[in-house]
């Protein structure tokens, strides 16, 4: 009904008739098209097929009201992408930030445009990254910080604050990254300006955090992947957690996303989720399928092989987005639990599901395989990546043979 195309954004009206209100009736949105990609932005209005074709034409004084409403929240829209277009800013997030902007320029309503625009696209993961620094930034500055309020000094503050209360350099640098990305899409759009901006050299700069890589030999993944307690499902998460690392490290969300489609012979085709947004170039990663993943495939694996079916049946496709990362962070938890079982009994302590990532990233290390081939296999952008991704680990090594030198007992 209402259209407007520019630089390759394109913005209409649409009715909504992936799902059925129970009033029987379907909702009107705005679609924004870029790159792709489509985003869509509620009219708060509801028709019939019936209605949909007429109201462009109609007469009906109860048509025309309505369809005047749904003019007003296109021009809304509209004028948020022309203007972003026309100053070559565009893309989704400043369009989400910009259009909370006629609420207030407040880094609370950024945060809260941020995440249901994330929520809107399926983005869960990254959803509750931004909840989570945007719960504790409530929790130290309220519910209404201006951007303008945020400074060099009270970034300071802010990081001391979460220091003193036990937080690690790890989740400092995530929530302050967050508040980062919110600043540069503000930046962006003009809620404000260069002097503003409190981060960057000489300014406030976002604290690196390192979290505990823990990586096995082959000797300590055998006294895993052997260990019994006589529960199934110890011997269950065990499994999983050992598929992981045999193919090539894949993270449980990736895991158990893997359909009998991504089978191709004697390997598995996959993309990681984590960067195929994220990245320009998608690679695909290969990974051997060996014969003690097929074990493991034919002894907790779908029954029904038919390729559109997952491999482990812990989803089942039904699932909103929000729910399948739920039953994801539920099965990871699982085999986080089964793991530090496990580890309590063999000795090895800070077992996790990351474990099998490093793990295999590390053997291939130390048996001799090339780094290009590690890289490729991680599904690393780039050498410089994976070469300070095993970077951690050889320092582990390192300490643990400097220990050799002066033991003299042995």
């Amino acid at each position: 009904m209402f259209k407007y195309t520019k630089d390759g954004v394109s913005v209409l009206t649409v009715l909504d008739t992936r799902r059925t209100k129970q009033s029987g009736l379907f909702p009107i949105k705005v679609q924004v098209v870029y790159n792709r990609k489509q985003k869509y932005y509620s009219t708060g209005k509801e028709l019939s097929l019936n209605e949909w074709e007429i109201i462009a034409e109609t007469k009906s004084k109860k048509l025309i009201s309505i369809r005047a409403d749904i003019k007003n929240s296109f021009d809304k829209v509209e004028d948020a992408v022309r203007t972003l277009v026309e100053n070559g800013n565009f893309s989704f997030d400043a369009l989400n930030i910009y259009l909370g902007k006629h609420v207030g320029d407040t880094l609370n309503m950024a945060f809260e445009t941020k995440i249901k625009g994330l929520i809107e696209s399926g983005s869960i993961g990254n959803s509750d990254v931004y909840t989570c620094a945007y719960n504790y930034l409530q929790k130290y500055a309220g519910n209404n910080l201006p951007f303008e309020s945020v400074t060099i000094d009270w970034l300071k503050r802010y990081e001391k604050a979460m220091l003193e209360e036990g937080k690690s350099y790890t989740t400092i640098s995530i929530y302050i990254r967050c508040v980062r990305a919110l600043f540069n899409d503000a930046k962006s759009i003009g809620i404000i300006k260069e002097a503003q901006y409190p981060f960057g050299r000489g300014k406030y700069e976002v604290p690196s955090g390192k979290g505990r890589k823990l990586a096995l030999n082959l000797n300590q993944i055998k006294q895993i992947i052997t260990y019994t307690d006589g529960s199934e499902a110890t011997e269950r998460y065990r499994d999983l957690w050992f598929f992981s690392y045999l193919c090539n490290g894949i993270n449980v969300n990736d895991l158990l996303k893997l359909k009998f489609s991504n089978v191709d012979g004697d390997e598995i085709h996959f993309y990681r989720s984590k960067t195929i947004h994220t990245t320009k170039d998608k690679k695909e990663i290969e990974a051997l399928l060996t014969p003690e993943m097929r074990l493991i495939i034919d002894k907790w694996g779908n029954s029904d092989q038919n390729p559109n079916n997952y491999i482990f049946p812990f989803l089942t496709g039904e699932e909103t987005p929000l729910e399948q990362k739920r039953k994801i962070q539920d099965v990871t938890h699982r085999i986080n639990k089964r793991l530090k079982k496990i580890g309590e009994a063999i000795g090895i302590s800070g077992l996790s599901t990351y474990t099998a990532r490093h793990s295999y990233a590390s053997v291939l290390k130390r048996s001799g395989a090339n780094i290009a081939y590690i890289s490729e296999s991680l599904g690393h952008s780039d050498l410089k990546t994976t070469e300070n991704y095993l970077a951690s680990f050889e320092k582990e090594e390192r300490i643990k043979n400097a220990a050799f030198l002066t033991n003299f007992e042995d």
